[in-house]
Protein backbone atom coordinates (compact mmCIF):
# COMPACT_ATOMS: atom_id res chain seq x y z
CA UNK A 1 0.00 0.00 0.00
CA UNK A 2 2.65 2.53 1.06
CA UNK A 3 5.21 1.56 -1.59
CA UNK A 4 2.78 1.86 -4.50
CA UNK A 5 1.56 5.29 -3.42
CA UNK A 6 5.10 6.55 -2.80
CA UNK A 7 6.28 5.35 -6.20
CA UNK A 8 3.42 7.27 -7.80
CA UNK A 9 4.22 10.43 -5.82
CA UNK A 10 8.02 10.54 -6.00
CA UNK A 11 9.00 8.47 -9.04
CA UNK A 12 11.06 11.36 -10.40
CA UNK A 13 13.10 11.63 -7.17
CA UNK A 14 14.27 8.01 -6.96
CA UNK A 15 17.57 8.82 -8.70
CA UNK A 16 18.81 10.95 -5.77
CA UNK A 17 22.60 10.51 -5.62
CA UNK A 18 22.42 10.01 -1.86
CA UNK A 19 20.53 6.72 -2.38
CA UNK A 20 22.60 3.58 -3.06
CA UNK A 21 19.78 1.03 -2.71
CA UNK A 22 16.13 1.51 -1.75
CA UNK A 23 12.64 0.10 -2.12
CA UNK A 24 12.76 0.93 -5.85
CA UNK A 25 15.21 -1.99 -6.06
CA UNK A 26 12.73 -4.25 -4.20
CA UNK A 27 14.83 -4.03 -1.04
CA UNK A 28 13.39 -4.04 2.48
CA UNK A 29 16.05 -1.62 3.72
CA UNK A 30 17.73 1.45 2.28
CA UNK A 31 21.45 2.16 1.87
CA UNK A 32 22.56 5.79 1.77
CA UNK A 33 25.83 7.58 1.36
CA UNK A 34 26.81 9.29 4.62
CA UNK A 35 28.59 12.67 4.89
CA UNK A 36 32.17 12.48 6.10
CA UNK A 37 33.09 13.74 9.60
CA UNK A 38 29.47 14.07 10.76
CA UNK A 39 27.60 12.72 13.77
CA UNK A 40 24.33 10.81 13.36
CA UNK A 41 21.13 12.25 14.85
CA UNK A 42 17.96 10.13 14.97
CA UNK A 43 14.37 10.82 15.98
CA UNK A 44 10.86 9.45 15.43
CA UNK A 45 7.39 10.90 15.89
CA UNK A 46 3.87 10.22 14.63
CA UNK A 47 0.35 11.13 15.75
CA UNK A 48 -3.33 11.34 14.83
CA UNK A 49 -4.62 14.20 12.63
CA UNK A 50 -4.64 17.69 14.16
CA UNK A 51 -6.47 19.24 11.20
CA UNK A 52 -9.23 17.98 8.92
CA UNK A 53 -7.40 18.50 5.61
CA UNK A 54 -5.27 15.37 4.86
CA UNK A 55 -2.62 17.20 2.80
CA UNK A 56 -2.14 19.83 5.51
CA UNK A 57 -1.95 17.07 8.12
CA UNK A 58 0.85 15.41 6.13
CA UNK A 59 2.77 18.68 5.95
CA UNK A 60 2.37 19.37 9.67
CA UNK A 61 3.34 15.82 10.67
CA UNK A 62 6.48 15.96 8.53
CA UNK A 63 7.50 19.39 9.86
CA UNK A 64 6.95 18.12 13.39
CA UNK A 65 9.10 15.03 12.82
CA UNK A 66 11.95 17.14 11.41
CA UNK A 67 11.83 19.59 14.32
CA UNK A 68 13.87 17.52 16.81
CA UNK A 69 16.70 17.42 14.27
CA UNK A 70 16.64 21.19 13.74
CA UNK A 71 16.54 21.79 17.50
CA UNK A 72 20.01 20.28 17.83
CA UNK A 73 21.45 22.41 15.04
CA UNK A 74 21.54 19.39 12.74
CA UNK A 75 20.52 18.99 9.11
CA UNK A 76 17.83 16.37 8.41
CA UNK A 77 19.23 13.90 5.87
CA UNK A 78 16.74 11.09 5.27
CA UNK A 79 13.29 10.08 6.45
CA UNK A 80 11.01 7.03 6.45
CA UNK A 81 7.22 7.13 6.68
CA UNK A 82 5.25 5.57 9.54
CA UNK A 83 1.62 5.10 8.53
CA UNK A 84 -1.45 3.64 10.22
CA UNK A 85 -4.54 3.75 8.01
CA UNK A 86 -8.03 2.13 7.89
CA UNK A 87 -7.80 1.09 4.23
CA UNK A 88 -11.07 -0.88 4.39
CA UNK A 89 -13.06 2.10 5.65
CA UNK A 90 -11.50 5.14 3.95
CA UNK A 91 -10.45 5.97 0.41
CA UNK A 92 -6.77 5.55 -0.38
CA UNK A 93 -6.98 9.03 -1.92
CA UNK A 94 -6.93 10.36 1.65
CA UNK A 95 -3.73 8.45 2.38
CA UNK A 96 -2.24 9.67 -0.89
CA UNK A 97 -2.90 13.29 0.11
CA UNK A 98 -1.34 12.73 3.55
CA UNK A 99 1.78 11.20 2.01
CA UNK A 100 1.95 13.91 -0.67
CA UNK A 101 1.93 16.53 2.08
CA UNK A 102 4.77 14.76 3.84
CA UNK A 103 6.81 14.27 0.67
CA UNK A 104 6.41 17.92 -0.36
CA UNK A 105 7.63 19.06 3.06
CA UNK A 106 10.65 16.75 2.80
CA UNK A 107 11.44 18.22 -0.62
CA UNK A 108 11.32 21.69 0.91
CA UNK A 109 13.81 20.50 3.54
CA UNK A 110 15.99 18.70 0.93
CA UNK A 111 15.58 15.38 2.75
CA UNK A 112 15.82 11.93 1.14
CA UNK A 113 12.51 10.04 1.24
CA UNK A 114 13.75 6.52 1.95
CA UNK A 115 10.48 4.55 2.12
CA UNK A 116 8.74 3.45 5.29
CA UNK A 117 6.14 1.06 6.65
CA UNK A 118 2.34 0.99 6.80
CA UNK A 119 -0.13 -1.05 8.85
CA UNK A 120 -3.89 -1.45 8.83
CA UNK A 121 -5.38 0.45 11.78
CA UNK A 122 -8.80 1.80 12.75
CA UNK A 123 -7.30 5.23 13.41
CA UNK A 124 -5.17 7.35 11.08
CA UNK A 125 -1.66 8.01 12.33
CA UNK A 126 1.25 9.46 10.39
CA UNK A 127 4.79 10.62 11.01
CA UNK A 128 8.42 10.03 10.16
CA UNK A 129 11.56 8.39 11.43
CA UNK A 130 14.28 10.92 10.59
CA UNK A 131 18.06 10.73 10.38
CA UNK A 132 20.07 13.93 10.60
CA UNK A 133 23.72 14.89 10.50
CA UNK A 134 25.62 17.42 12.61
CA UNK A 135 29.18 18.65 13.11
CA UNK A 136 30.93 16.96 16.02
CA UNK A 137 31.41 20.14 18.07
CA UNK A 138 28.54 22.38 16.93
CA UNK A 139 25.23 21.14 18.30
CA UNK A 140 22.75 22.32 20.93
CA UNK A 141 21.17 20.40 23.83
CA UNK A 142 18.86 20.85 26.82
CA UNK A 143 21.94 21.28 29.01
CA UNK A 144 23.20 24.42 27.29
CA UNK A 145 21.02 27.08 28.97
CA UNK A 146 23.33 29.45 30.87
CA UNK A 147 22.65 32.17 33.48
CA UNK A 148 22.51 35.59 31.87
CA UNK A 149 21.21 34.25 28.55
CA UNK A 150 17.90 35.30 26.99
CA UNK A 151 15.02 32.96 26.22
CA UNK A 152 13.76 33.32 22.65
CA UNK A 153 11.01 31.30 20.93
CA UNK A 154 10.37 31.17 17.19
CA UNK A 155 6.63 30.41 16.84
CA UNK A 156 3.48 31.40 18.73
CA UNK A 157 1.80 28.78 20.92
CA UNK A 158 -1.80 27.53 21.04
CA UNK A 159 -1.95 24.77 18.42
CA UNK A 160 -3.49 22.30 20.88
CA UNK A 161 -6.39 24.63 21.60
CA UNK A 162 -6.97 25.30 17.90
CA UNK A 163 -6.78 21.60 17.01
CA UNK A 164 -9.42 20.82 19.63
CA UNK A 165 -11.76 23.40 18.10
CA UNK A 166 -11.00 22.24 14.55
CA UNK A 167 -11.78 18.59 15.31
CA UNK A 168 -15.08 19.68 16.88
CA UNK A 169 -15.77 21.87 13.83
CA UNK A 170 -16.34 24.82 16.14
CA UNK A 171 -17.74 27.95 14.55
CA UNK A 172 -14.98 29.45 12.39
CA UNK A 173 -12.92 26.23 12.38
CA UNK A 174 -11.81 26.77 8.77
CA UNK A 175 -10.00 30.00 9.75
CA UNK A 176 -8.56 28.25 12.80
CA UNK A 177 -7.22 25.47 10.58
CA UNK A 178 -5.47 28.01 8.37
CA UNK A 179 -3.88 29.66 11.41
CA UNK A 180 -2.67 26.33 12.80
CA UNK A 181 -1.41 25.24 9.39
CA UNK A 182 0.40 28.55 8.88
CA UNK A 183 2.61 27.95 11.91
CA UNK A 184 2.72 24.19 12.42
CA UNK A 185 3.75 23.47 8.82
CA UNK A 186 6.72 25.88 9.01
CA UNK A 187 10.10 24.22 9.19
CA UNK A 188 12.40 25.30 12.01
CA UNK A 189 15.21 25.94 9.55
CA UNK A 190 15.86 29.53 10.67
CA UNK A 191 16.19 28.50 14.31
CA UNK A 192 18.62 25.81 13.22
CA UNK A 193 20.66 28.43 11.31
CA UNK A 194 20.96 30.46 14.51
CA UNK A 195 22.32 27.42 16.37
CA UNK A 196 24.89 26.72 13.65
CA UNK A 197 25.96 30.23 12.68
CA UNK A 198 26.04 31.71 16.19
CA UNK A 199 27.25 28.54 17.93
CA UNK A 200 24.27 28.37 20.30
CA UNK A 201 24.56 25.52 22.82
CA UNK A 202 21.10 25.58 24.44
CA UNK A 203 17.96 24.72 22.47
CA UNK A 204 14.92 22.45 22.28
CA UNK A 205 11.62 22.38 20.38
CA UNK A 206 8.15 22.90 21.80
CA UNK A 207 5.85 19.90 21.42
CA UNK A 208 3.54 17.79 23.58
CA UNK A 209 4.61 19.09 27.01
CA UNK A 210 3.71 22.64 26.02
CA UNK A 211 5.95 25.68 26.39
CA UNK A 212 5.79 25.34 30.18
CA UNK A 213 6.79 21.68 30.20
CA UNK A 214 9.69 22.12 27.81
CA UNK A 215 10.97 25.22 29.65
CA UNK A 216 10.99 23.10 32.81
CA UNK A 217 12.86 20.29 31.02
CA UNK A 218 15.70 22.56 29.94
CA UNK A 219 15.82 24.33 33.32
CA UNK A 220 16.23 20.99 35.08
CA UNK A 221 18.80 19.71 32.57
CA UNK A 222 20.85 22.91 32.86
CA UNK A 223 20.21 23.33 36.62
CA UNK A 224 19.10 26.94 36.21
CA UNK A 225 16.07 29.09 36.96
CA UNK A 226 14.20 30.46 33.98
CA UNK A 227 11.97 33.51 34.29
CA UNK A 228 9.13 33.73 31.76
CA UNK A 229 7.36 37.02 31.02
CA UNK A 230 3.84 35.88 30.24
CA UNK A 231 2.79 39.01 28.33
CA UNK A 232 5.72 38.51 25.94
CA UNK A 233 4.69 34.97 24.95
CA UNK A 234 3.19 35.04 21.41
CA UNK A 235 -0.16 33.26 21.05
CA UNK A 236 -1.91 32.12 17.88
CA UNK A 237 -4.95 34.03 16.68
CA UNK A 238 -8.19 33.02 18.40
CA UNK A 239 -6.59 30.93 21.14
CA UNK A 240 -7.23 33.34 24.03
CA UNK A 241 -10.94 33.49 23.25
CA UNK A 242 -11.25 29.70 23.03
CA UNK A 243 -9.27 29.23 26.24
CA UNK A 244 -11.53 31.69 28.07
CA UNK A 245 -14.48 29.51 27.04
CA UNK A 246 -12.75 26.46 28.51
CA UNK A 247 -12.07 24.84 25.15
CA UNK A 248 -8.78 23.16 26.06
CA UNK A 249 -7.30 19.78 25.13
CA UNK A 250 -7.03 17.19 27.87
CA UNK A 251 -3.24 17.31 27.53
CA UNK A 252 -3.18 20.92 28.74
CA UNK A 253 -4.75 19.93 32.06
CA UNK A 254 -2.41 16.95 32.42
CA UNK A 255 0.67 19.04 31.67
CA UNK A 256 -0.38 21.73 34.13
CA UNK A 257 -1.09 19.22 36.89
CA UNK A 258 2.19 17.36 36.35
CA UNK A 259 4.59 20.30 35.98
CA UNK A 260 3.18 23.23 37.95
CA UNK A 261 4.65 22.12 41.30
CA UNK A 262 8.11 23.07 39.95
CA UNK A 263 6.93 26.61 39.07
CA UNK A 264 6.67 29.82 41.05
CA UNK A 265 3.79 31.87 39.64
CA UNK A 266 3.15 35.50 40.61
CA UNK A 267 -0.57 34.96 41.01
CA UNK A 268 -1.38 38.64 41.35
CA UNK A 269 0.11 39.25 37.89
CA UNK A 270 -0.54 36.04 35.92
CA UNK A 271 -4.08 34.79 35.24
CA UNK A 272 -5.19 31.16 35.31
CA UNK A 273 -6.21 31.11 31.64
CA UNK A 274 -2.71 32.31 30.73
CA UNK A 275 -1.24 29.33 32.57
CA UNK A 276 -3.64 27.04 30.70
CA UNK A 277 -2.19 28.26 27.39
CA UNK A 278 1.37 27.99 28.72
CA UNK A 279 0.81 24.24 29.17
CA UNK A 280 -1.14 23.70 25.95
CA UNK A 281 0.45 20.72 24.14
CA UNK A 282 1.95 21.86 20.84
CA UNK A 283 2.27 20.15 17.50
CA UNK A 284 5.28 21.23 15.43
CA UNK A 285 5.98 24.18 17.69
CA UNK A 286 8.90 26.56 17.46
CA UNK A 287 12.32 26.33 19.06
CA UNK A 288 13.34 27.56 22.51
CA UNK A 289 16.80 29.16 22.25
CA UNK A 290 19.26 30.28 24.94
CA UNK A 291 21.00 33.33 23.48
CA UNK A 292 23.60 35.65 25.09
CA UNK A 293 23.12 39.45 24.78
CA UNK A 294 25.98 39.74 22.29
CA UNK A 295 24.22 37.49 19.77
CA UNK A 296 20.63 38.73 20.08
CA UNK A 297 20.74 41.20 17.17
CA UNK A 298 22.19 38.66 14.75
CA UNK A 299 19.72 36.01 15.88
CA UNK A 300 16.82 38.39 15.27
CA UNK A 301 18.09 39.19 11.77
CA UNK A 302 18.35 35.51 10.85
CA UNK A 303 14.82 34.73 12.03
CA UNK A 304 13.01 37.77 10.66
CA UNK A 305 14.77 37.54 7.28
CA UNK A 306 12.91 34.25 6.70
CA UNK A 307 9.56 35.53 7.95
CA UNK A 308 9.81 33.83 11.34
CA UNK A 309 9.13 35.57 14.63
CA UNK A 310 11.69 36.53 17.25
CA UNK A 311 9.98 36.50 20.64
CA UNK A 312 12.15 37.42 23.64
CA UNK A 313 10.06 35.91 26.43
CA UNK A 314 12.40 35.62 29.42
CA UNK A 315 15.84 35.19 30.92
CA UNK A 316 18.01 32.47 32.43
CA UNK A 317 19.25 32.97 36.02
CA UNK A 318 21.29 31.04 38.54
CA UNK A 319 19.03 28.72 40.52
CA UNK A 320 18.80 29.82 44.16
CA UNK A 321 15.29 28.57 44.98
CA UNK A 322 13.48 25.23 45.16
CA UNK A 323 11.67 25.94 41.87
CA UNK A 324 13.03 25.95 38.32
CA UNK A 325 10.65 28.32 36.49
CA UNK A 326 9.23 31.67 37.53
CA UNK A 327 6.21 32.99 35.62
CA UNK A 328 5.61 36.71 35.90
CA UNK A 329 5.12 39.81 33.76
CA UNK A 330 7.90 42.14 32.79
CA UNK A 331 5.76 45.28 32.65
Amino acid sequence: MLEEILKEIIEEDLSDERIVLSYKDNEDAVILNFPKDKLLVQTIDFFTPVVNDPYKFGQIAAANSLSDIYAMGADPYSAMNIVCFPAEDLSLDILKKILKGGVDKLKEANVVMAGGHSVEDKEIKYGLAVVGVVDKDRFATNKGFKPGHNIVITKPIGSGVLSTAIKAKWEGWEEMEEELYRWASRLNISGCKIIKKLDIKGATDITGFGLGGHILEVAKASDVEIEIWMEKVPIMKGVKELSNMGLLPEGAYKNKKFYLSHFYVERDRVYEDELDILFDPQTSGGLILSIPDSKMDNAKKILTANGDIFAHIGVVRERKNDYFVKVTKRT
